[in-house]
């Protein structure tokens, strides 16, 4: 049986969505971990504790795989920048563990750069354990769609995406595009690189009827939503999607929409609540939208498939994602997706067949698409199920198949190393 370490060293795979810095990389470190599980591969995810009073070992991904909360530094949510001073102590968390289970893992899968720097020091004191890397987002990316100089990333990333880029074994990519970013950007050895996009749980995320799931999240059946659904932040564009909800109001709609917003915490204090959700809610009433807008903050994963199902349409008004978990979520659950025509989000929409892609911050077209779709509901009823059945070439069974054999390809050329050794 196969042994992965997996690392993701800032952020938990069991952390409520919504967060500072929880979204799609979460979903997927979860959703890739249990569907190995499935297929008898053993897993072990290595995360850094943030609460002291959450269990060290968890079992909440099944099949024996464990969740382990490494005590690396205050077991409290750190700045990212503070989090690479930790991650010596990180790297002795786990050789520890490791010698305490007496396990040899097969493979190093580490998630974004400061995992991947980790796995390096790792595979170093493991005698050279293959390393597949994932970056999920760059940096380099990132600072170039920055608004302001407190949106960019520092040089410590830059530099350590650089360092992990030329260390790892292998890169896996989401898209051509982010395959293309590395290249351009970082001057990465494109015989490194394999695109494999992410999958969907489809047994989690699958169409329910329009009318039970409004029932379920108390919606009543002429109420009609627009979903938006990640984290609150510049990045994310939700000031284009209340722009061009304010824009609605001039259409000749017969039902009024509301836009229902998944993600942060709306009801924290003055102090405590984040620059960009103050901006956003400051945006809400300058334009006057009152009950048009609903912050609900951050929901369970188990009750996302509602959300989507009961949403007419569902839209990721984002300047850069590297692929959109959030798009493929809704479009498994049969619901038309509005995106952005940006990274990854420009190969998973199809544009006019399981929604819209429009430019980045122009709230004018959104407006637009978003008037075609809720006056059209034959074509929002097409366009979800062309949208589910498109989901279904992302089903984790098929995906994961295609990261194993890259686990494969490693194993199999260490053992001949060591045939010919012998």
């Amino acid at each position: 049986m196969l042994n992965i370490a997996m690392l993701s060293y800032h952020t938990c795979p069991l952390a409520t969505l919504g967060g500072k810095d929880t979204g799609g990389m979460n979903v997927y470190v979860r959703d890739l971990t249990v569907q190995l599980g499935r297929m008898g591969i053993h897993v072990d995810v290595f995360t850094r504790s943030q609460d002291e009073h959450v269990p060290h070992v968890l079992h909440d991904l099944g099949f024996g795989n464990r969740v382990v909360h490494v005590p690396a530094g205050p077991e409290v949510p750190l700045p990212k920048r503070q989090l690479v001073d930790y991650l010596p102590e990180f790297v002795n968390g786990i050789r520890q563990f490791a010698t305490d289970k007496n396990i040899h893992y097969d493979i190093l899968h580490s998630h974004y750069w400061m995992s991947g720097l980790a796995a390096s020091l790792l595979s170093d004191q493991w005698g050279g354990v293959p390393i597949i890397q994932m970056f999920h987002t760059l940096g380099e990316m990132k600072n170039r769609v920055a608004r302001s100089d407190e949106e960019k990333e520092g040089d410590y990333r830059l530099d350590g995406e650089r360092k992990v880029i030329k260390l790892a074994n292998q890169i896996i990519v989401s898209t051509p595009a982010e395959q293309a970013q590395l290249e351009r950007f970082y001057n990465a050895d494109m015989n490194k690189i394999t695109v494999i996009p992410p999958g969907v749980d489809t047994f989690h995320f699958y169409p329910i009827a329009m009318d039970e799931a409004r029932e379920y999240i108390g919606l009543e059946p002429e109420d009609r939503m627009i979903l938006f659904v990640g984290r609150i932040e510049p990045l994310k564009g939700l000031d284009t999607l209340i722009r061009a909800v304010a824009c609605l109001r001039l259409k000749d709609l017969r039902e009024p929409v509301q836009l229902a917003v998944i993600g942060g915490d709306p009801e924290a204090g003055p102090e405590e609540m984040t620059e960009e959700m103050s901006r956003i809610q400051q945006l809400c009433n300058e334009l006057t939208l009152g009950k048009m807008v609903a912050f609900l903050g951050k929901r369970g994963q188990d009750t996302l498939p509602y959300y989507y199902s009961a949403s007419e349409v569902v839209v990721m008004p984002s300047h850069y994602e590297s692929f959109g978990m959030v798009a493929l979520e809704a479009m498994a659950c049969g619901t038309p997706v509005i995106a952005s025509q940006v990274g990854g989000l420009a190969f998973l929409v199809q544009d006019g067949v399981t929604g819209y892609t429009i430019p980045a911050e122009d709230y004018k077209s959104l407006c637009e698409k978003l008037t075609a779709l809720l006056g059209n509901k034959s074509l929002r009823e097409q366009m979800g199920r062309s949208a589910s059945g498109y989901a279904q070439n992302y089903d984790w069974n098929k995906i994961a198949r295609q990261i194993v054999k890259v686990y494969e390809k490693f194993i199999r050329s260490i053992s001949n190393n060591q045939s010919r050794v012998s």
